[in-house]
């Protein structure tokens, strides 16, 4: 006898079957140009080599470099049995930070038919799910530096796989890690950290070294002194980033995307308000522009100077994860297994504008006559589905 898979079929909430029709409604809209892939996408990185290609990380345990143009996957990355959850990229290899607590290495190849098998493994460097990976490379070695849920943040030989320091003075799980473009030279760098308690941190690399400075960048602390965590969020920090004046911009679980000014001891003095979770967030210098990503499906575009929101690019149907900037254009990727574009472009938001002012327009419009008319439920559905599909 056959079994039902339908999940109309099964007890549901009508919150439930609701959130479900939504997006499988929503899932048909070509908005921000999809590319469809395999598996729910965790993360995204530019690709150093092409300016048309990224290499995205997923679910499926494989990492794969797309034409942003075509949408041709011209490289496939396999080997892990589990999730890829984040990773970065050198010039020469790729390397993915996976749910089985292990780091994979893959040489970097410009076309490939068949999948590309890890040339290193980076084991024991954490004991839980690593979240967060940045690749750093110094005048005498080049350094992976990994986060981790268990708290850790390990420092790796990136050429030859092997564990150099071990950092734990985080007490929650480490979900971001970005290099400090101020306080950088050949010999050593400093970055900084973030994890679920909302604790910002600060460490300085070299490589024969690792330790945590204060994050003021008052290094003539005494041995007995603790340097204190910077906190500027109420929960979670998914995302640090900076700026072209060495401000840090950070998204967080509290709903806000901050500015930290550096010359004001890291206060806050933009304050980005969401609905839900912000998971990533980029600057575009050129632009004016801060883009946010969110949990709620939406793709924020606010004014830099004023803090204003100016434009939501919509289109995905599902938890967008991460975003980056290439050119003038907004690249995004999500649990709905898409990478979407979104252009900066002057005329092109123009545009994008206007469509959404007569989308809303137009679905106002529906609402009343639907709400006046005397249509019977299942017409007044079917009238809003086709409105959707328009979408």
């Amino acid at each position: 006898m056959s079994k039902a898979t339908d999940p109309r079929h099964f007890f549901q909430t009508t919150n439930a079957i609701n959130i479900s029709e939504r997006k499988a409604t929503k899932s048909k809209n070509t908005h921000g140009n999809p590319i469809k892939l395999r598996s729910k996408i965790l993360a995204c990185a530019s690709d150093p080599h092409d300016g048309g290609r990224v290499y995205v990380a997923q679910a499926g345990g494989i990492i794969e470099n797309v034409a942003l143009e075509s949408g041709e996957i011209t490289a496939t990355y396999a080997g892990p049995n589990a999730p890829v959850t984040c990773l970065a990229v050198s010039q020469t290899h790729v390397f993915g930070g996976c749910w089985d607590k292990t780091i994979y290495s893959w040489p970097i190849s410009s076309s490939s038919v068949s999948p590309i098998r890890p040339d290193r493994i980076f084991s024991a460097g954490h004991t839980d799910f690593v979240k967060a990976l940045l690749y750093v490379p110094l005048a005498n070695k080049e350094l992976l530096i990994s986060g981790g849920a268990d708290a850790a943040i390990t420092v790796w030989d990136a050429q030859k796989g092997e564990k150099l320091h071990v950092l734990k003075e985080h007490g929650r799980g480490v979900q971001a890690l970005t290099l400090d473009p101020l306080s950088t030279s050949a010999e050593g760098v400093s970055i900084f950290s973030a994890d679920s308690s909302r604790e910002i941190r600060r460490w300085r690399l070299t490589g024969a070294s690792a330790s945590e400075v204060d994050v003021s960048g008052n290094n003539d602390l005494s041995a007995e002194t603790e340097c204190q965590p910077l906190v500027a969020h109420e929960t979670s920090v998914y995302a640090l980033r900076f700026d072209a004046d060495g401000d840090m911009w950070t998204a967080s679980a509290d709903k806000t995307a901050k500015c930290l000014v550096r010359e004001r001891g890291w206060a806050a003095d933009t304050e980005l308000v969401h609905p839900d979770f912000v998971r990533d967030i980029a600057i575009d210098e050129d632009g004016g522009w801060i883009v946010t990503a969110c949990r709620d499906e939406e793709v924020r575009l606010w004014e830099r100077a004023s803090g204003k929101l100016f434009h939501t690019f919509s289109g995905h149907f599902e938890e967008v994860t991460g975003l980056l900037l290439v050119g003038r254009t907004v690249v995004t990727v999500s649990i709905d297994a898409t990478i979407r574009k979104w252009s900066l472009k002057p005329d092109d938001l123009k545009k994008a504008r206007e469509e959404t002012k007569a989308q809303e327009l137009g679905n106002a419009q529906v609402e009343e006559a639907i709400s006046t008319s005397m249509l019977t439920e299942e017409e007044e559905r079917e009238l809003a589905e086709l409105m959707d599909e328009d979408d």
